[in-house]
């Protein structure tokens, strides 16, 4: 079986995106361009590319989290069997 590798964000950018949707859930959504708009408003980022990396992980993760409302995927992850 072949494992998917994941992609590599560092830390600041996991927890600087999971901090700002947990603060403002609904002004994200999984369109990228919405978002870095919505994360220059509200962050002082100094740069575009970390702009970038933050709004396109809000976006992945507003895409897992409509794929688990819809059922497609496991609200928990499980280690896949090998």
């Amino acid at each position: 079986m072949i494992k998917k590798l994941g992609k590599v964000r560092t830390r600041i950018i996991k927890k600087t995106a999971k901090e700002l949707l947990a603060a403002y859930p609904n002004m994200f959504t999984t369109n990228f361009e919405e978002n870095k708009k919505v994360v220059n408003q509200l962050l002082e980022v100094y740069g575009k590319k970390l702009r970038n990396r933050i709004a396109g992980y809000i976006s992945n993760l507003k895409k897992i989290e409509e794929k688990r409302k819809a059922g497609l995927i496991a609200s928990t992850s499980a280690p896949a069997p090998d």
